[in-house]
């Protein structure tokens, strides 16, 4: 009756994946495991079933993606770190990168690190406005604010200080 289309080939929704963002490699994998454990489950037990997910040919095929310049993790992490930054602080973003097996480093993880009191800044005036903290309460939550993206403690208490608006950034 209908016409199937077969379903892609992995290196095919490899490539799919990886031409709308940049991927982890442990990231790809997982999802392209998920692929092939949905095609088995929806092989019916009237249909032939695929064999069972082959890790080893999909490790041979993410070495071949990253040998060719499709996969690269360092460029995920500046991805990640470009797109991530504005909103979040240092410590966050290596936590984020540490949960995918994943090290900040390079150029662009030192200039996250260098813009961080900047970066906080920017986030308070847009969150608070330039008002100075009214009180100890509105102070604490300003603190929370930035500690729970990220951002430093101490960084946090600095910029939050009453007379920090005369301060200048260093």
């Amino acid at each position: 009756m209908g016409l199937r289309r077969p379903a892609p080939s992995l290196r095919a929704r490899a490539l799919g994946y990886l031409s709308l963002r940049e991927h982890s490699r442990s990231e790809l994998r997982r999802k392209l495991l998920n692929v092939l454990r949905r095609q088995q489950a929806a092989a019916g037990p009237s249909e032939e079933a695929p064999a069972p997910p082959d890790e080893a040919e999909l490790d041979a095929l993410l070495d071949a993606l990253a040998r060719e310049g499709w996969l690269s993790d360092s460029r995920y992490i500046e991805s990640r770190l470009r797109t991530r930054s504005p909103r979040l602080g240092a410590r966050r973003l290596a936590a984020e990168l540490a949960q995918q097996g994943l090290k900040p480093e390079g150029e662009t993880w030192e200039q996250v690190q260098a813009s961080e009191a900047e970066r906080a800044q920017a986030l308070l005036l847009r969150r608070f406005g330039e008002d100075p903290p009214g009180d100890a309460k509105e102070r604490a939550r300003r603190v929370r604010f930035l500690v729970s993206r990220g951002f430093a403690q101490g960084l946090a208490l600095r910029l939050t200080r009453p007379d920090a608006a005369s301060d200048t950034l260093d």
